[in-house]
């Protein structure tokens, strides 16, 4: 598997990474550890998490937003995705071939960072992590304080680098200037949304992190599904999807703009003989800058899929067409 640096470390991460956050709310523990198995088998060892990731989080979160009290995850199993990694890691045996990161977003304040950590570590059935990310920004934490706490937890050995999930451009520099004047840890990671249907980070965040040597671990590459085309103006959500089970998605993607894009793909792949999906995926894959793409795989098909865009470049005609539709909006 090919590699990228992780920002100024040594450590290198591969192109694809395997995401959880459909661990137990999508996908059943038995499908979580074959598609653990698989990734492994062909070089993936970059796992992601968050102590968010759950059914039984997911469930919770949708009853708060909505009111929805009925069972559309798989498990209700809080904090789900740490734990079935957790369960799998000490039952493969496999800790020391695996580069973890995992997320926080219950609280910035030193004493919520480090309980979080803690939680997670319990969780993971692990005495440290590779990458520990801030999951968002705290609005009501001065940034150097959350900065602080897990430089402690660096020095402490169980955090090797810490990374960003969901911030702006302006978030990030605002982070990386408060850990040169209080002399604390760097951002080596970030983690944003990118896609054909989400590309904001094109304009600011992706240079400001190539030029600061900062990796740039993005996620959903497909919309969450969206960019398959399985959804239509007006259409009824398939049921078990990931806009079924999280209908928050439904307000970042479901636009007439994307709509229109997503027509626009359909045509490319009948033009091309390409899947919409490899299309969409390799779009992202070559856009300078991009060190690793998450995949939130359910099947190894999904996987295929980011090996095949990943192995096989479209021509850059191709990719140039696919810029031109996100200027015509």
């Amino acid at each position: 598997m090919e590699t990228r640096p992780l920002g100024r470390t040594s450590r290198q991460i591969p192109r694809i990474a395997l995401g959880s956050s459909n661990f137990g709310r999508e996908i059943d523990e038995t499908t979580c550890r074959e598609m653990l198995d698989y990734a492994m088998q062909h070089g993936i060892n970059l796992l992601d998490s968050s102590e968010a990731y759950g059914g039984g989080n997911a469930k919770l979160g949708r009853k708060k937003a909505y009111g929805i009290d009925d069972s559309r995850e798989v498990s209700d199993e809080m904090h789900s995705a740490e734990k079935i990694i957790g369960r799998w890691l000490k039952e493969r045996g496999c800790r020391d071939q695996v580069t973890l990161c995992t997320k926080f977003n219950t609280g910035g304040r030193p004493e919520q960072v480090k309980q979080s950590l803690r939680d997670s570590l319990e969780r993971l059935q692990t005495d440290h992590v590779e990458i520990y990310m801030l999951h968002c920004w705290f609005k009501d934490v001065p940034i150097g304080e959350t900065l602080g706490a897990l430089k402690e937890e660096v020095k402490a050995g169980r955090i090797g680098s810490i990374g960003c999930s969901n911030f702006t451009a302006d978030q990030v520099r605002e982070a990386q200037a408060a850990s040169t004047a209080l002399g604390l840890e760097r951002i080596n990671a970030v983690q944003p949304s990118f896609s054909l249907a989400d590309p904001t980070i094109r304009e600011d965040l992706l240079p400001y992190c190539s030029e600061h040597e900062i990796a740039t671990i993005t996620y959903s590459p497909l919309a969450a599904g969206f960019l398959t085309g399985k959804y239509t103006p007006g259409g009824d959500i398939p049921k078990g999807t990931r806009f079924d089970v999280a209908p928050a998605h439904t307000n970042v993607y479901f636009s007439e703009r994307n709509f229109r894009l997503v027509e626009k793909l359909q045509a490319l792949s009948a033009e091309t003989g390409e899947p919409m999906t490899r299309l969409a995926m390799a779009w992202v894959f070559q856009h300078s800058g991009i060190s690793t793409v998450l995949v939130g795989a359910r099947k190894r098909a999904h996987l295929d899929n980011a090996f095949e865009a990943l192995s096989r470049p479209l021509d850059e005609a191709i990719i140039a067409r696919m810029n031109a539709w996100l200027d015509e909006g």
